[in-house]
């Protein structure tokens, strides 16, 4: 398959050197970020970036609102050619590319897209983006539909037996869409929005203290500006947390975007927008953490261009694990296996069994 022998030359190839963030001293002091009405920012900075990455907070309504208020805006589909998804199992690719272009395709076949991605716990995907796409597209002329890629790696559970199964799938994450993007948007001369988990987009990662020699610590957007020309314009979701670095940040409307380069956001620390308690590097195959006092620091307009301000904390809403998956007990059985063979916390298995009210086993 093409995508997955250039996702190899992705991430290993290109995860040789060091990633090197352009850090400039500021000449005139950092002004305010200013607010503006999102939806034309977004669409404007298509004009100059092949590819926008918008942060997707996952299972956050208001983030789910706003993508399909963006999709559904005329003028992005006047812009734009395709939608790169986290929410997606690639082993899909051709059903979703019928649904969205109007061929029937039934509801339990078009789950699978999302219930089957190498994220083994359930996150609550919003199934109307799919429909909204599939409504834009019958306005629009063949030529101009949207295309939906999916950017997950194709696993096959069923053929995911323990860990390190799962391991050689879940690794791919990143490298696995930024071959996709360069294969199915770069090199096809089109043009597409990333809505990723923004940890995704970090040009250098915090976590691994800026360190980008382990090909483990690259991430989509580190990937594609170091194989290609093109600088990805990248959107991280944003509250009123950030009042503790410029005040009237609660006082913007929701939803809201400001550029970073040259502001008080942008001269802020990258951590304000990343929080990191602890930070590591690899020495082979062992993490090894890194003393507080060694951490490196990097302004936050190098690490990303824009927030989306989505509201207050206190406003926001997460949407609930979906009843539904309830009432097949099959899937609810391969759900609570895929937890506990890839080791994630108990609690998650706890909020399924909760949800379904399954009564443990003694």
């Amino acid at each position: 398959m093409r995508i997955q022998a250039a996702f190899r030359s992705v991430a290993y190839g290109l995860a040789t050197g060091i990633i090197t963030g352009s850090v400039s001293a500021q000449q005139a002091a950092p002004k305010p970020a200013v607010p503006v009405d999102p939806v034309p920012a977004i669409i404007d900075a298509f004009r100059s970036h092949e590819i926008v990455a918008l942060g997707d907070a996952h299972g956050t309504a208001q983030a789910q609102a706003f993508l399909k208020a963006l999709v559904r805006d005329p003028r992005f589909a006047a812009a734009v050619s395709d939608i790169v998804v986290e929410f997606g199992n690639a082993r899909y690719q051709q059903l979703v590319d019928r649904f969205v272009t109007g061929a029937d395709v039934p509801p339990d076949s078009l789950r699978l897209v999302w219930r089957n991605t190498t994220v083994a716990n359930e996150i609550p995907v919003d199934e109307e983006f799919f429909h909204v796409v599939r409504a834009v597209n019958a306005t629009l002329p063949p030529a101009r539909r949207l295309r939906v890629l999916l950017g997950d790696p194709p696993i096959e559970w069923a053929e995911v037996r323990d860990r390190a199964d799962h391991y050689r799938s879940f690794v791919m994450r990143d490298s696995y869409p930024a071959a996709l993007v360069q294969l199915e948007v770069l090199a096809k001369e089109r043009r597409a929005l990333l809505v990723y988990g923004q940890l995704h987009f970090q040009r250098l990662n915090v976590m691994s203290n800026l360190d980008m020699h382990d090909w483990r610590m690259q991430t989509i957007v580190s990937l594609l500006e170091r194989a290609t020309p093109a600088r990805v314009f990248t959107i991280w979701n944003a509250d009123d947390g950030l009042t503790a670095v410029q005040p009237d940040v609660a006082s913007w409307p929701a939803p809201s975007l400001a550029t970073l380069r040259g502001t008080v956001l942008g001269a802020a620390d990258a951590t304000v927008f990343v929080p990191s308690p602890a930070r590591f590097t690899f020495r082979g195959d062992t993490q090894v953490q890194v003393p507080r006092d060694q951490w490196r620091p990097l302004r936050a307009e190098d690490q990303l261009d824009a927030v989306l301000y989505l509201g207050p904390r206190s406003a926001l809403k997460q949407v609930p694990l979906n009843a539904s998956i309830c009432s097949d007990p099959r899937y609810i059985e391969e759900r609570l296996r895929r937890i506990a063979l890839t080791g994630i916390p108990r609690g998650e298995a706890d909020r399924v069994k909760e949800l379904c009210r399954i009564t443990p086993k003694n």
